[in-house]
Formats: C-alpha cells, structure tokens, sequence
C-alpha cells in the first residue's frame, strides 16, 4: 500500500526521518530550513519522539550528540550562518564518531546573504568546515521524492559506519513542490541500526573494532561504560597523546569509508550510453541540466549528464571514468565554483573542464545551459 501526496523538499525529509526511526530534533530556525523544524515539531510526539528548540545552533548539536549517544537517531537542519556555527561540534561528532544527520538547506552567503535565495555555496565548507583531518558523508538530493530517499540513505549510512552524514539541500529542492509517493507503513521499511557490543560489560572497550574497523556503540545507561572526547584516543576511549595513537585513529576512521566507497558513493549517469561531451550538475542545478541535455541531444549534439548524488566522498573512480570517455566536462553549480576544484584535480588535464558558474540568486534556465554548452563543446 502506498500514499501520494504533493509535499515540499523540506516536508520529505520529514518523512523519511520518520521513516527511518529519528527520536529525536534540536534545532533552530533558520530560513530555508525552518520547515523542517516545524513539521517534526509536530510529528515527532506522535511517533514518541522529542522536540527541542535550542537557544542556538551550537547548542542544537551539542544536544543531537547528546541524544545520539543514548542510543537514538538524531536530526537538525540549518542553513548558511546556522551551518557554520555548528562546525566545531560537527568535528567533535567526526572524532568521536557518533552516527547523527545535519540537514543544510543552502543559501546565499557568505553572512546573511540572500536568505531566499538558492545557491550550492556550501560545498566545500559540508567537506572542510571543521578543522583537522575528519571524514564524514554528504548526500545531495536533486527532487522531492530523492529527499525522501536520502534522508534514510543517510541514516543508513550514518549508523552502519557511525559517522556524521549532511544532507546537503538548496533552496530550489527544499521548497520545490512535486508529487510523491511514499509507504503507507513506515515500519515495514528496511532500517539500518548501529552496530552493538557482544562481549559482556567489564571486557568492553569503547573503539576496539573489528575488519569493519566501525566500533559497536552500547547507548548511555545500558551497562557499558565508555568515555567520549574529542581528543585523540585509543580503543579504550581515553585520551592518548602518542604518535602511534594519531596516526592508528586518523588512519582507521579514514579507512572505514574509503575502503567502502562501492557502497557509500552514488552517480547518476543520465544519456551517457554514446556521450561525446558531459556535463557534471548536482541537487538544484540538475534539474535544469536534464533539459538542456535533451535541448542538446535534439539539436545533434552527444550530451550527458553525470549526476552526483553522494557529493563527499568525492566520486573520484567515476570522474576518472568519465575523462577517459568524453571530450570535454562542463561543470554547473550555483556558486563561484567549488566542486569543479575537485573534478579538475581528479581529470588532471586529460580532458579540458570548463565551470558554468550561476551565483546571482537565479538557478540557470535550460536555455542558459544549452548556450554555455554549444560554446564550450566547439
């Protein structure tokens, strides 16, 4: 059985936290995010859930943690200054790898910029906003009923290798209108839970891991006691200053993931099959990117569409593939141009990259696309 109902971006990450079990929201308002807030404010007690408007952002992720680690799955959202605020603590999350998920609806910035308006200019701050090495997820969803889908992806993801995962919005798929399908029962849908200890309570250390390299997590208050800190720390969860120790907990939390990217990096390809050229689009700026592909293909010209829909990690493998293919990759993002740095890095010059950059407030029309395209792909 299944419903159909016309819902907002916003409103579907609503329902796929739901969906995947999320307890628990601490928050606070920020434009484009607030719907979210809003609605779990309301859902959330009817499923035995809690909602929380913290007084800050800050606070809204030291109470995320807090919750994470009694065994619940956690949400907030923000946007913009609301995500740079929360970067410290998205840090401490990385370090002490606790499972959570940050809804970050996009806007202009830098500062309060355009608070209405759409914009991709938090790509690289979702990657590197906190300091130090640190490796988390960022998924990017391109429609309404992707919103859906990627919020229990990220829970997925998040509680299967305990790490922070971004939901990386813009404002275009965030307040977007489109029909969508979903369950009528939730509960029948499959859930990934974290990973529990099996040895009993006196044996348990708090990192010790196994060929996963992911450590069980017991939640706060079920016999296993187990200290967190952002400090570096061996398997006994207490600080340890040694170069051993660093070098042991930066290369297995990196490891984690990078030894799983089959199963955490997702691309689109879209009329790919015979592709002289492609074109690299991602969330809000897809949308017009699919039309200009068909606009091209119908004028005689060999366009793709590389989609990326995990934007961190980096589908460096993909992107390597697609030099090897095409002639020319054009990136368009609504930013100055961020992600085009990492496809450049990855391409090395075998084929020319050239960057569509859109950042006046206005996604860019099909009809835009298209012109930049018939100039780059000469």
């Amino acid at each position: 059985m299944s419903k159909i109902l016309l819902l907002q971006g916003n409103q579907a990450v609503v329902e796929g936290a739901i969906a995947a079990g999320v307890k628990f929201f601490g928050g606070y308002p920020i434009t484009p995010s607030t719907d979210v807030a809003e609605s779990l404010a309301e859902q959330l007690p009817r499923v035995g859930g809690k909602f929380i408007q913290m007084e800050d952002e800050i606070a809204s992720m030291g109470a995320i943690i807090g919750a994470a680690l009694t065994g619940k799955k956690v949400m907030t959202a923000t946007s913009g200054p609301g995500f740079s605020l929360k970067q410290e603590l998205i840090g401490y999350a990385c370090m002490a790898e606790i499972p959570l998920v940050i809804v970050n609806v996009q806007r202009v910035g830098p500062s309060t910029g355009q608070p209405t308006s759409p914009s991709q200019g938090d790509v690289m701050q979702a990657r590197w906003g906190t300091h130090g090495d640190h490796w988390l997820i960022a998924l990017t969803p391109a429609s309404v009923s992707e919103c859906f889908e990627l919020t229990l992806r990220a829970y997925a993801l998040s509680e299967k290798y305990r790490v922070p995962v971004i939901l990386l919005m813009d404002e275009i798929i965030g307040h977007m209108r489109e029909k969508i399908e979903l369950p009528e029962n939730y509960d029948e849908i499959p859930k990934v839970e974290r990973k529990l200890p099996t040895c009993p309570p006196e044996e348990f250390k708090a990192y010790a891991t196994d060929e996963s390299l992911v450590p069980a997590m017991p939640p706060f208050g079920s016999g296993y006691r187990w200290h967190v800190t952002g400090l570096v720390h061996d398997e006994t969860g207490f600080p340890k200053g040694t170069p051993a120790a660093t070098l042991s907990a930066t290369n297995r939390q990196h490891d984690k993931l990078y030894n799983n990217l089959d199963d955490i990096v997702e691309v689109e390809n879209y009329a790919m099959e015979d592709a002289e050229y492609a074109i690299v689009a991602y969330g809000g700026a897809a949308r017009a990117a699919y039309e200009a592909v068909d606009l091209a293909r119908a004028g005689g010209m060999k366009v793709g569409l590389v989609r990326p829909i995990t934007i961190w990690p980096f589908a460096e493998k993909q992107i390597k593939a697609l030099a090897s293919k095409v002639k020319h990759i054009m990136v368009h993002e609504l930013n100055y141009g961020q992600y085009v740095l990492e496809v450049e890095r990855v391409v090395k010059g075998a084929v020319p990259v050239t960057l569509f950059a859109k950042y006046d407030n206005d996604p860019a029309t099909p009809d835009a696309i298209l012109a930049e395209m018939k100039k780059a792909f000469k």
